[in-house]
């Protein structure tokens, strides 16, 4: 009697701890949720946060705080997540930078893959192959014609080493078998003015910061990088018609420090996905060109793992090296 009486207790200690875990995440968040956005404020990526916030603050009851850690390429906010307490109360905008600077940088006290925990993804982006009007290429088969015959007459302006738009222009050399010299800009904004005044003649930018120029006519799409064309500019091919199987889009999704209890993650994940479920939101994503993209923790994982591992190639490829 002893014996069992011992084992019957040693058992119920021993289911403490998940009993402890399913009970938290029943009653969290009983605060209010930090999301640390690793840019400053006022670009798509920090909108995107915005509006997804603000949704699943309202499923949740407690609010999202939104925090911009910009610097580094975006690795100074990831550092701060990367080290937080696993509660579930310090989260994280992770996006396609982290996955370029995963082999970008060699020197992180971080590992993007090891470090963050994949909560939920919430939307993917093709980017736009973008030309000053006065180029000569109207086409994604022109434009390589002309790069071939005349070496050295074009550059390509991005965001900065290492940016998603500088790894899809790395990527598109490497297709189309070019040698495109790169001009790194701080931020999109300033190589979008160089573009409109034909300082450089090529841009692969985020929808948001060059859509408008290319509807009002001041800017040339020659193909969107996604696999297939955008909704929004229809007439505009996929650059994978000209180069079969490229494929470069900015993307973001909701990450904690590893070891946050699975039960909050699901939690976090299934109000994520209940929030892009609704078309006004989806709505307001898609004017930024962006298309919302669910599913679990482990599909996210998995997609990640997919990104990592194409941009250390072209990453490598390229010999890039970090500003």
């Amino acid at each position: 009697m002893k014996r069992r009486r011992f084992l019957r207790l040693a058992a119920g200690v021993a289911a403490l701890p998940a009993l402890s875990r399913v009970a938290g995440a029943e009653t969290y968040p009983t605060r209010p949720v930090h999301l640390i956005v690793p840019v400053p404020a006022g670009g798509t990526f920090d909108i995107v946060a915005r509006l997804v916030a603000q949704s699943v603050s309202e499923r949740l009851g407690q609010q999202i705080v939104i925090e911009n850690r910009g610097g580094a390429g975006t690795n100074i906010g990831t550092a701060v997540v990367a080290h937080a307490t696993p509660d579930g109360y310090t989260l994280l905008l992770a996006g396609s930078p982290g996955a370029i600077n995963a082999t970008l940088y060699t020197n992180l006290d971080f590992s993007f893959a090891r470090d963050i925990a994949p909560v939920a993804s919430i939307e993917r982006a093709p980017l736009i192959m973008a030309v000053n009007p006065a180029f000569p290429a109207k086409t994604v088969a022109e434009f390589i014609a002309y790069a071939k015959s005349n070496p050295g007459k074009i550059n390509m302006g991005s965001g900065g080493v290492g940016s998603t738009g500088h790894v899809a222009g790395e990527l598109f050399n490497l297709m189309a078998g070019l040698k495109i010299a790169h001009v790194p800009y701080r931020g999109e904004a300033p190589s979008v003015t160089d573009l409109l005044g034909a300082q450089i003649q090529v841009m692969f930018s985020t929808p948001g910061s060059v859509m408008n120029f290319v509807k009002a006519g001041t800017l040339r799409a020659l193909a969107v990088t996604g696999a297939k064309r955008m909704d929004v500019l229809p007439d505009v091919p996929a650059l994978a018609e000209t180069l079969p199987d490229y494929e470069a889009v900015s993307w973001a999704g909701i990450g904690a420090p590893a070891g946050t209890p699975a039960e909050i993650i699901d939690k976090l994940n299934r109000e994520t996905n209940a929030a892009l479920a609704d078309p006004v939101l989806k709505g307001k994503l898609a004017e930024f060109g962006a298309i919302v993209m669910t599913g679990s923790p482990a599909d996210f994982q998995k997609f990640i793992a997919v990104e990592i591992e194409k941009w250390g190639k072209v990453v490598k490829f390229a010999d890039l090296k970090p500003e």
